[in-house]
């Protein structure tokens, strides 16, 4: 090797321990602050870099095109040596920001996939860094705490004003990853309450993790009653009843993901407790109504569930993952204690240590808390209030505004967020590829929702600053990107749709 060679080896070798150096400083202890400032800055021009090179709501191009920019920009996935915190974090924050869908962005609009708000994102800054894992007290003294106020203070609105039971229970809740894993939880309390008979009920318009969550648990096939009009149909669910009998749990929704609308809580309330059946309402979506004096009442018999999911980070602005499982009585929440003599030995929980293992089916678990409590302290109930009704009342000047269109059909007005319409006498097919159109262009994110034996396309205002001149511009984007796919078809409606 010669002279020039070997110093190019040396360089880079030096480079290289520069690099592990650089990138193995620590994010917590009195010394974190200082390292994580600087990486912070870059992750923030990474971010806005990437956002405008994006300029909208989705990257243009579809999968393909996608796939090979991150091919592209990640280059060795797991390079020999290391090129350092900074080139890193630029270079992959930069491109997943171009690549990503901006829920922050009015025009991405298709799913519950809410814009999460700064000081929450901060919050969760400050959990990653203190890394707390809430599976033992000596892991997370501090976040422990936190997490009981939060979850006793959020099943309070959810319970508040139920009748207390005999044996005087106080409301609770556990942190979760969302509906999926509350909606499992509300199945097992079932299980465990009836024993393995149990049969689940449910309607057509129940969320899937309902059918997912009797298969993990080794249940039969829920019974799945008739939803006419996207709603459980409390007559129908009282014959289900009839046929498997009271160890039964009945599955409510209140918020669907195709349409949003609240099943009639307080008839189906009635006729599970007439036949002493067990109720779970799945509030993953409308459940932060709750924070509104206005808005509440959409969810009045709620309160008489035996179980609740709430998702916060979607009605709620968070990060995910922000879910809630909430039971009327902490006590019931027994049933989950499971002991790891390292993570709960008996001795410790006699000396006053507190016990979390029992408090998810989870091990290791993130401060997820944090964000959630930042956020209620920063905001306040009224303050998320405001958020929630701007989001009810802005799908309610969308609606509005599909209404004029004379090429456009509005499915019904909506209860929550969510909106769905479509072009008058188009086909199916046409409303599908408008939508991929819009993906692949990179303007707009439409869902989608197969209700009546039609294909709609499905807006989900989440944006809790989004203004009429952006809804206006979503109509009118989709209005004249189906009047070109109905044209290029040759179908009837093409003309009508453009009118």
């Amino acid at each position: 090797m010669s002279v020039s060679a070997a110093s190019v080896v040396v360089s880079a070798r030096g480079a290289a321990r520069g690099a592990v150096r650089d990138a193995g400083l620590l994010a917590g202890g009195s010394g974190g602050p200082a390292a994580l400032r600087p990486l912070v800055g870059t992750v923030l021009d990474a971010l806005a870099v990437g956002a405008g090179e994006r300029c909208g709501p989705l990257p243009r191009g579809g999968p393909e095109v996608v796939a090979g920019r991150v091919r592209a920009a990640v280059g060795e996935v797991l390079p020999e040596y290391g090129v350092g915190s900074g080139a890193a974090l630029g270079v992959l924050v930069r491109a997943l920001a171009e690549g990503a869908a901006d829920p922050a962005d009015p025009l991405c609009a298709a799913h519950l996939h809410c814009p999460p708000l700064a000081v929450a994102a901060a919050a969760d800054l400050a959990a990653s860094a203190l890394n707390p894992s809430l599976d033992s007290w000596d892991q997370a003294p501090a976040a422990s705490e936190l997490e009981a106020l939060v979850c006793g203070e959020l099943a309070g609105l959810v319970f508040g004003g139920r009748v207390p039971a005999r044996g005087g229970g106080r409301p609770d809740a556990l942190v979760t990853t969302g509906g999926t894993e509350s909606n499992q939880l509300g199945v097992l309390m079932a299980r465990e309450r009836f024993g393995r008979g149990v049969r689940v009920v449910c309607g057509e318009n129940a969320h899937h993790s309902v059918h997912r969550s009797a298969w993990l648990l080794g249940l039969g096939e829920p019974v799945t009653v008739a939803a006419p009009r996207g709603v459980l149909d409390p007559a129908a669910v009282e014959e289900a009843l009839a046929g498997v009998g009271g160890r039964a749990l009945v599955v409510a929704t209140a918020g669907t993901t195709d349409a949003g609308v609240v099943d009639p809580l307080p008839e189906v309330a009635e006729v599970v407790a007439r036949c002493g059946a067990r109720l779970h309402v799945d509030a993953a979506y409308g459940g932060p109504l709750l924070f509104s004096e206005g808005l509440r009442g959409r969810l009045a018999g709620l309160e008489r569930a035996d179980s609740v999911s709430v998702d916060l980070h979607k009605l709620g602005w968070q990060p995910v993952a922000a879910g809630l499982f909430v039971v009327p009585d902490a006590a019931e929440l027994g049933v989950l204690d499971h002991r790891a003599d390292y993570l709960n030995a008996d001795d410790d929980a006699a000396a006053g240590l507190p016990d979390l293992l029992g408090r998810s089916l989870r091990t290791t678990r993130r401060p997820d808390v944090l964000k959630v409590a930042v956020t209620l302290r920063a905001l306040g109930r009224r303050g998320l209030a405001e958020l929630v009704e701007h989001a009810c009342a802005a799908a309610g000047v969308l609606a509005g505004l599909v209404r004029e269109e004379r090429g456009l059909e509005l499915r019904g007005w909506p209860e929550l967020s969510t909106v769905l319409f479509r072009p008058v006498g188009a086909s199916d097919e046409v409303v599908a590829e408008v939508r991929r159109r819009l993906l692949e262009e990179g303007r707009a994110v439409l869902g989608r929702a197969s209700l009546d034996g039609r294909l709609w396309w499905k807006v989900t205002v989440l944006h809790p600053r989004v203004e009429r001149g952006e809804l206006a511009e979503l109509v009118k984007l989709v209005r004249d990107a189906a009047a070109d796919v109905a044209a290029g078809a040759g179908v009837a409606c093409g003309a009508e749709v453009g009118a």
